[in-house]
């Protein structure tokens, strides 16, 4: 395999998480999302909720959020330590093995790696609706409005950590509508994309 790390990024219920899942499972290589949460936590000793929420999504939708958050004397908050222990073992994964990273601003991270392939995974929001509800059932938050606040508390963390728009094509080697292609469909893209 030429390319031996591959990032998903992924919007709130297109089925991101279960297509590298399967993409590690089918190279035969270790897939990390929320494993990456548990060695995190135990590392770190932040609770993996905190970590699982934190390490991903802004504490807000609104840009400014950033500029609430508490932080020590040397200028440092609890997220931007999380930033930092995240990128750590993102790095120290990618030096270490072959495998599949989801989500957590691993693309950005990895930029300067030529042995990676960095996917984007949409598809339209009916179509993710659905999905969320099958998957997680009904809250009391509408599935639209479920899906827009995740993705926004997305964008504006990786908008704040990477200073780039998360979502944007130019940012990834390879971009698939989920509903298009299929979970399997777009599996066996990443896969060939990835040789």
């Amino acid at each position: 395999m030429k390319k031996r790390i591959i990032t998903i990024s992924r919007e709130f219920g297109s089925g991101g998480r279960t297509i590298g899942k399967q993409v590690a499972a089918q190279l035969g290589i270790p897939c990390y999302d929320k494993e990456l949460i548990e060695q995190l936590a135990d590392e770190t000793g932040l609770a993996k909720k905190y970590i699982e929420e934190q390490g991903e999504y802004a504490p807000s939708k609104h840009p400014f959020t950033y500029a609430f958050v508490g932080r020590s004397m040397n200028g440092m908050s609890i997220g931007d330590y999380l930033w930092n222990e995240q990128r750590r073992k993102i790095l120290e994964l990618a030096e270490r093995e072959s495998c599949v990273i989801v989500g957590r601003c691993a693309d950005y991270i990895l930029r300067e790696r030529d042995d990676v392939l960095n996917v984007f995974v949409h598809a339209p929001k009916a179509d993710r609706a659905k999905r969320i509800v099958e998957l997680y059932g009904e809250t009391d938050t509408e599935p639209f409005k479920r899906l827009q606040d995740k993705d926004k508390k997305r964008a504006v963390n990786y908008r704040y950590y990477t200073e780039q728009e998360w979502g944007c094509a130019r940012n990834y080697h390879l971009t698939l509508d989920s509903s298009a292609f299929g979970i399997e469909g777009c599996v066996e893209m990443i896969i060939r994309a990835a040789e």
